[in-house]
């Protein structure tokens, strides 16, 4: 029988067995928990062939089905389809912190001070405050929050819808991406197609009181169609753009269209 060195091992059509040791050798187990989920049988035609002790073309082979799924995600997203809404006792209480650090770490911002930076094809780029912010039409939603790490909670938010907003500082609309940064230092990018999505909303309150600093004061994003980490709090600039921005997350190895 011949043998061969592990170098030299290549995967048949076996997708289950090679699936397992390519996920295996994953070094970031966050990164390794949700491309393991988020894996489609497209994606396991793209590692036939891959050599399992090649971390390089393991690495590269998974952040093409990472890819290929932000793809296909994006055709099959409805820009008019509403995420389910709740009624007022189904709210959960209290609403779960989430962020990459923990709670005592959370970003103490003067609201007074703050100014909400915009940059790229916006043609209006004068910063805003937030009372101006608040100044302008507010609506409020009842939505599930749904994380990667298999929680879900539901949470009452308010604040200027982001279509409305994109409109008022003259977006260029056929962009493809908008992309924040944020106090925390978190950062992340969305398509366009959500942000204009009707219950995508810059949240300024939650339960009918100003944000806290724990779920992102003076701002965040509320994206009901998006996974919890495509939420970024604490925000300080929006930039669009036709150049795929990444995110902390995604450039970890995270789906960039993060649906859920």
């Amino acid at each position: 029988m011949k043998l061969f060195k592990k170098r030299d091992i290549v995967i048949p059509g076996d997708g289950a067995a090679m699936l397992a040791d390519s996920i295996a050798r994953i070094a970031q187990p966050s990164r390794r928990a949700f491309l393991q989920r988020s894996l489609t049988l497209g994606g396991l035609s793209l590692l036939t062939g891959c050599s399992i002790g090649d971390q390089g073309s393991i690495d590269q082979a998974l952040t093409g089905i990472s890819r290929f799924n932000d793809r296909m995600q994006g055709l099959l997203f409805d820009p008019t389809r509403l995420a389910p809404t709740y009624p007022d006792s189904m709210i959960t209480r209290p609403f779960p912190f989430n962020a990459y650090y923990d709670e005592d770490e959370i970003r103490e911002i003067d609201g007074g001070d703050w100014r909400l930076e915009l940059s790229g094809l916006v043609a209006q780029r004068k910063p805003w405050t937030l009372a101006q912010l608040r100044a302008m039409p507010q609506q409020s939603q009842i939505t599930r929050h749904i994380c990667v790490e298999g929680w879900s909670a539901i949470g009452k938010w308010g604040g200027v819808p982001f279509a409305h907003f994109l409109r008022q500082v003259g977006a260029d609309l056929s962009a493809k991406y908008v992309g924040f940064k944020c106090a925390d230092d978190y950062f992340t990018s969305i398509d366009m197609a959500t942000a204009l999505h009707p219950q995508t909303l810059m949240a300024l309150t939650y339960d009918g009181q100003p944000l806290p600093p724990r779920y992102g004061f003076p701002m965040k994003l509320r994206i009901p169609t998006k996974l919890g980490y495509k939420n970024p709090k604490h925000i300080q600039a929006i930039f669009v753009t036709n150049t795929y921005p990444g995110g902390y997350w995604e450039d970890q190895g995270y789906n960039w269209f993060g649906g859920s």
